[in-house]
């Protein structure tokens, strides 16, 4: 089943659950920057929840399907259309052959993702499908979706109308747009000075952000250590304290190594957060014990094996 991109959108990749065991080579995570969303959607569509799908960035792109298809939007709050009709997301859809899906902005969140029922096929490179935008390789030839790009999925369902699920999942607390938003954060190899700098502002999303990190504006922060550094590892999550003293936040497509401080690291629970915020939105972060930090990562796998089960059972009885 051919996908033709009549209007690429502002930013479109194609995305998985990430490149892993591969930062001792260089090469980082790329993948969904929110995994929760991504995971949603492609559960939706009967898929594995890592499979690849397309993530789209603030404004969508204009898809034209040949054939029938199933797909589910998740994430952002996004103006979503088929053929001009407006539809819902959190929901699984019926397609039919020759319609056009259009998504336009995001009113709310940064990052919206579609999955298409036996996901989106491109060639798999160190095990993913991930597009690494910085490295030039992944998804479709390493860059964002163009006019003219021809996606390819599973057939799937040979409707002839336009059919939406009358059941939706919530994606209540996973996927949160209240400002300011709070991210938990685990102390750091490094600290700030005073140690509580980081947890007693509010801040603010910097327009220079992108896939790679958030970069924060608000009060110059300085190391309580300022002697001159090494390279270091760093991962998603990471936040560093470069020399300017504005925190960056590391994302999905961060570097391997880095010499600036690291002062906190935001727990991967709360990733789907940091995704959703886009320039001038506010956050705050909250101190986090490791603890804390494990029991709210198994609190998410949990409730994404549950909704796993409900949506299989619902698939099962042909209720889309």
């Amino acid at each position: 089943m051919n996908i033709r991109v009549e209007s690429p959108g502002l930013l479109t990749t194609v995305q998985d659950g990430g490149r892993e065991g591969c930062r001792h080579l260089g090469v980082g995570r790329a993948g969904a920057l929110d995994p929760w969303s991504h995971a949603v959607a492609n559960l939706l569509v009967g898929n594995a929840s890592a499979a690849p799908a397309l993530e789209v960035t603030l404004a969508g792109p204009r898809l034209r399907f040949e054939r029938a298809a199933r797909i589910a939007i998740c994430g952002a709050d996004i103006d979503a259309r088929v053929d001009a009709v407006p539809v819902p997301s959190w929901r699984s859809l019926a397609v039919p052959a020759g319609a056009t899906l259009a998504l336009g902005a995001c009113r709310r969140g940064a990052r919206a993702y579609v999955a298409v029922a036996g996901g989106v096929s491109v060639p798999r490179i160190l095990g993913s499908a991930s597009t690494d935008l910085r490295g030039g390789f992944g998804g479709i030839d390493g860059r964002a979706l163009a006019v003219g790009d021809v996606l390819h999925a599973d057939e799937g369902d040979h409707t002839e109308t336009l059919r939406i699920a009358r059941w939706w999942i919530d994606s209540t607390p996973d996927v949160v747009f209240d400002a300011p938003v709070v991210v938990r954060v685990l102390p750091g190899s490094d600290a700030p000075s005073p140690p509580d700098a980081l947890f007693a502002h509010e801040w603010h999303v910097a327009s220079a952000s992108d896939r790679q990190g958030l970069r924060l504006d608000g009060p110059v922060l300085q190391a309580a250590d300022v002697r001159e550094r090494i390279s270091e590892p760093v991962a998603p999550g990471t936040i560093q304290l470069p020399s300017d003293g504005h925190p960056i936040v590391l994302l999905a497509d961060a570097q391997t190594h880095g010499g600036y401080p690291r002062i906190g690291h935001a727990i991967r629970a709360d990733w789907p957060r940091t995704a959703q915020l886009r320039p001038g939105d506010a956050l705050r972060f909250s101190p986090c014990s490791r603890e804390d930090a494990v029991r709210a990562w198994r609190e998410r796998c949990q409730r994404l094996a549950r909704i796993e089960l409900a949506i299989g059972s619902r698939l099962a009885a042909g209720d889309l």
